[in-house]
């Protein structure tokens, strides 16, 4: 069903490039609400990761999903597009398909979410998972932090990776490279 609502640009933005276009889910409101309970169903934690900027748009409406466990979103930006103080902002790097990239994320955004013990667990989300490696960098950084909060030191674990679209027959392997640290869930795969 979902498969049908995407579209495909052969050769955008470049040649020999496949370009999903996920966008069309929001041209139709029954479509649009289904997928979101979907994307729902698969989050684990109570605070969802989720890269800019097309991650932003399925992940907003979880905090309004009536019987939702989702009660914290944590943007992870593009360099200059996040306010921050002194020692809150990390940074990412991570290996694109074209090289290095960078990606950033706040400590205080997690610690807006709710522990489970000692543990802020987070799921990550993003609408495509081509090589992974956006994931798996932010993953990797986020189960090294610390998280202070009035007085008391919180590990961060994700909990699992939930993915609108995965590329699993263009880029094989991705997938299990992410299992490697937590459980990974996809609505469509192609």
């Amino acid at each position: 069903m979902y498969e049908d609502v995407i579209k495909h640009y052969p050769n955008f933005p470049i040649p020999g490039i496949d370009f999903i276009d996920i966008m069309p889910f929001m041209q139709n409101r029954e479509v649009f609400a289904d997928l979101i309970k979907d994307i729902d169903k698969l989050v684990l934690a109570p605070s969802v990761v989720t890269a800019e900027a097309r991650g932003f748009l399925f992940t907003a409406p979880l905090l309004s999903l009536e019987g939702s466990k989702v009660c914290n979103i944590i943007p992870a930006r593009k360099k200059g597009k996040l306010p921050f103080a002194k020692g809150d902002l990390q940074e990412v790097t991570y290996m694109k398909e074209y090289g290095p990239d960078h990606i950033y994320y706040r400590l205080s955004d997690i610690a807006a979410g709710e522990p489970n013990g000692d543990t802020y667990e987070v799921t990550f989300f993003d609408d495509i998972l081509a090589t992974g490696g956006t994931a798996e960098g932010i993953a990797l950084s986020l189960n090294a932090q610390k998280i202070v909060k009035d007085g008391k030191t919180y590990n961060v674990k994700v909990k699992n990776f939930v993915f609108l679209v995965e590329l699993a027959s263009e880029i094989p392997g991705a997938a299990a490279r992410l299992e490697k640290i937590a459980p990974v869930s996809s609505i469509i795969k192609l």
